[in-house]
């Protein structure tokens, strides 16, 4: 079986063929919506056999089917009849649980995704659970979200948001008895030290994810 992973994020939207030498990718944001994404794949992908399609989405998924349309792009998305548009049978996942399933190695594991917002996933022996611990409350009257996002780096400073990162990626791996952190997203770089039991996934393993969905049987979101 032949999959087309599909990662959608707000600046890109980024696919990749199993076989492929590279993903490639495309401009996305806040004009772009489910007929643009299905345009700019037909002509990245073009060249690309594929018989099944994975696709990472940014938001809440559930029963195959995303339940809100994302903040950072245009709407349309949760009526919208993928199959039919790549006529290709489609899995779709939350983006984070994506590349949390690409990151695992076993056991019972939680990722984090630190970017522009906070994405977040736990997968115990294969069964992938896609969460928004971004929305629990934290302190100070404010959630998770905000300090760990983009947002919080921005408020906190980088030695702050360092430092909040340490502390609640430490409470979060406790509360949820999680084996190891993987820790992705655009910010991740920007940490100087990692907290125990902490590792750092590549964006690649959004990829990974996406073809095991479809060709590991054991698998289960």
């Amino acid at each position: 079986m032949r999959v087309l992973t599909i990662d959608l994020g707000g600046t890109f939207v980024k696919v990749m063929a199993s076989g492929a030498a590279e993903p490639r990718r495309a401009p996305s944001g806040k004009t772009m919506g489910p007929t643009g994404m299905i345009a700019a794949i037909r002509q990245l992908a073009g060249d690309w056999q594929y018989d099944t399609v994975a696709f990472g989405y940014p938001g809440v998924v559930r029963d195959n089917r995303p339940l809100l349309d994302p903040n950072n792009l245009a709407p349309g998305w949760v009526e919208f009849d993928y199959e039919r548009a790549l006529d290709r049978p489609v899995r779709i996942i939350n983006d984070a649980a994506m590349q949390a399933l690409g990151s695992y190695e076993g056991g019972r594991m939680l990722f984090l995704g630190l970017g522009t917002g906070l994405g977040s996933a736990l997968v115990i022996d294969k069964v992938v659970h896609g969460m928004e611990l971004s929305q629990l409350p934290y302190k100070e009257g404010r959630r998770f979200g905000d300090f760990l996002a983009r947002r919080g780096m921005e408020r906190l400073g980088m030695a702050g948001w360092q430092e909040v990162v340490a502390e609640a990626v430490s409470l979060l791996q406790h509360a949820l008895c999680a084996e190891y952190v993987v820790l992705g997203g655009g910010n991740v770089r920007h940490l100087d030290r990692l907290p125990p039991h902490t590792r750092i996934g590549a964006n690649v393993n959004a990829f990974r994810g996406g073809f095991r969905l479809w060709l590991d049987p054991e698998v289960r979101v």
